[in-house]
């Protein structure tokens, strides 16, 4: 691409997270002028701030109390097992500041201009800085991320709550706490919480904790949940929040009834939206939905032409690699419209962090008979396997689906020990398309937990061979 000197820059990427910084480091490898703008109280994005690194130090700590506590399954005298939250907090954060301290580095390394302050569109190729200056870009690439959603209730506001990016920075635990919401941050939360000793409430609105995924999975974790000591009310409609006393309330309705639940704090964890209101989008021509997502090609070009988007203020997909993939992609089709390149999403891959984890890839059951998409499919239960029952890890189960015609793997799913890890070889095995056959006869070393996949392919392979 020929350099425009009419424009400052080549390439303005507005926002400095996974996938702006994604964008970024590509444009410059390529030799176009880049600038990045960040605007964040904060410089690393959410995943590194308050997201995925946070959260999974949490986690961890939790798990390794939790394991603690239980070591007599094995024959290990722990005694009383206490902690210290301050060392908990603050291991966390030491580990967070590493993380975004190296990010800082990346982007003050020389490669790019970056500059700190909130963006705002005039027209289709420039921008206002919050100190005044303008800039012109002959491309932009909108990576702003997302932030918590509003609540739905004016009671909610009045009575106050913690959210998700609240959490991860605690000086204290409440003593019991209401959890809002039951996608994949109101459950590792709620076990953090839970394990950490904190009388948990989960309230979720929809039928089944983690809808995303098929049945058997959220039914597996809230069974999990119950039995560490977790109150959990699905198929809920909220329908006020107040005061008793000290504690918060929270009354909703269940089965024609209605229920109130009151605990010293309130999380609400009822998801979040893209972070775009202040960009005035519409003056640089980008069409946004009503929750403000900017809406993008497969090639993440909006309805601007030079402006593309990546990362959570596009989706479809909140997650770290798909924004570092889409913000490549990005950039490689401004700077090649000629060969452009399209996300494929049929790796689309997904962790929730809870104990056992939970994890997928490709189709679910559920998907699949939404979009009428044929399939079989195999399970093969944790507590028939030989090393999650040394590990006593035995809950949860691995699934396969595949093409009944072909045999071609083309969904996976994992609730049990390491699922986060585990369902990496069903990503390997669908990159290369494989069958059901190929990998039942792929050596695998016993025992481990990974060859517990070998039995739902032999079932498939059987049926479909």
């Amino acid at each position: 691409m020929k350099r425009d000197n009419k424009y400052d820059f080549d390439v303005a990427v507005i926002g400095a997270g996974s996938g702006g910084y994604a964008a970024a480091r590509t444009a410059a490898a390529a030799g176009l002028k880049t600038v990045v703008i960040e605007g964040g109280r904060e410089v690393g994005g959410l995943c590194i701030l308050r997201g995925c690194m946070p959260t999974k130090a949490l986690l961890y700590a939790a798990e390794v109390k939790h394991l603690a506590e239980h070591a007599g399954i094995w024959g290990v005298r722990t005694g009383k097992v206490g902690y210290n939250f301050a060392k908990v907090m603050a291991r966390k954060a030491g580990q967070i500041k590493d993380f975004a301290d190296f990010r800082v580095q990346q982007l003050n390394d020389g490669r790019f201009k970056f500059l700190r302050a909130n963006a705002e569109f005039l027209d289709a190729h420039t921008v206002v800085l919050s100190p005044g200056k303008k800039i012109s870009a002959r491309h932009f690439v909108i990576a702003t991320g997302s932030r918590v959603a509003p609540s739905p209730l004016p009671q909610l506001d009045e009575v106050g709550y913690i959210t998700s990016e609240d959490a991860v920075s605690l000086k204290k635990l409440p003593k019991s706490l209401i959890i809002l919401g039951g996608g994949a941050i109101a459950c590792e939360f709620a076990q953090f919480f839970q394990r950490f000793g904190v009388k948990v409430t989960l309230v979720q609105r929809s039928e089944r904790i983690l809808k995303e995924f098929d049945a058997d999975a959220g039914r597996e974790i809230e069974k999990v949940f119950r039995s560490e000591g977790m109150q959990v009310f699905t198929g809920t409609k909220l329908t006020n929040a107040g005061r008793r006393g000290k504690l918060k309330t929270v009354t909703f309705e269940q089965g024609g009834k209605k229920l109130t639940v009151a605990a010293e704090e309130i999380l609400f964890a009822l998801g979040r939206q893209p972070n775009t209101a202040s960009l005035n989008l519409e003056k640089a021509g980008v069409k946004t939905e009503e929750n403000g997502r900017v809406i993008a090609s497969a090639g993440m070009q909006t309805s601007a032409p030079h402006i593309f988007a990546a990362g959570d203020c596009t989706g479809p997909h909140e997650i770290v690699h798909i924004a570092i993939q889409q913000g490549e992609t990005a950039v490689h089709n401004l700077l090649k419209p000629k060969s452009p390149r399209k996300m494929d999403y049929r790796l689309l891959t997904a962790v929730v962090f809870t104990e056992p984890q939970v994890a997928c890839v490709g189709l679910t059951e559920k998907e699949a008979a939404a979009r009428k998409i044929p399939f079989l499919a195999a399970s093969y239960p944790f507590n028939d396997h030989g090393k999650s029952l040394i590990m006593e890890a035995t809950h949860g189960f691995v699934k396969l689906l595949a093409n009944p015609k072909t045999g071609e793997i083309i969904g996976g799913s994992c609730v049990g020990p390491a699922g986060g890890e585990l369902i990496h070889e069903i990503v390997a095995a669908m990159a290369k398309r494989m069958t059901v056959r190929e990998l039942s006869v792929m050596p695998h070393y016993h025992p481990t937990l990974a060859e517990i996949w070998t039995y739902p392919a032999e079932d498939l392979a059987e049926k479909i061979f």
